[in-house]
């Protein structure tokens, strides 16, 4: 995929839009010195390059009942492209499962997973993921505590 050059000011849009997606045209515009034209104008040629994917409401997991998050480790049987892919068409139908990384390592995939509580937990992982035939081994991690959870990506100059 080849990487699509930006200049200081998309750059600095783009922060301000990480930080803040509800910022209004005006204010974007001011905090990077052009009109609201041209600044409406550089947004949007951003999303249409698929630069900004889509814009998010970072929720408190705790505060709407999810308690629990886990990173689960799962090796499956084999590496065929159509274990893979029945895995990955599987895993995306399970909405607790919020993350779902091809790694490399001891493991073949990293998932995020969170429920409301160890309970709920357990019975996803013991109904659900664990019934996903391409698996052969888990390993769960729960989480304790997240010291640092940014969704701002550092842009290169």
């Amino acid at each position: 995929m080849k990487t699509i050059k930006l200049d200081q000011t998309d750059r600095k849009i783009l922060q301000i839009l990480q930080a803040n997606a509800k910022v209004t045209n005006a204010k974007l515009a001011q905090e990077v010195g052009l009109s609201p034209a041209p600044t409406l104008e550089r947004v949007k040629k951003l999303e249409s390059l698929g630069i900004v994917k889509s814009y998010h409401a970072m929720l408190d997991h705790t505060k709407v009942g999810l308690g629990v998050q886990t990173f689960v480790q799962v090796f499956l049987h084999s590496h065929k492209k159509t274990i893979l892919d029945a895995f990955v068409e599987k895993i995306n139908k399970i909405e607790n499962v919020v993350e779902c990384h091809h790694i490399t390592g001891s493991c073949d995939f990293l998932l995020k997973v969170i429920a409301t509580d160890i309970n709920a937990y357990q019975k996803l992982l013991l109904e659900e993921i664990s019934e996903i035939e391409e698996i052969s081994n888990m390993q769960s991690m729960v989480i304790l505590s997240t010291e640092k959870d940014s969704k701002s990506l550092p842009l290169p100059q």
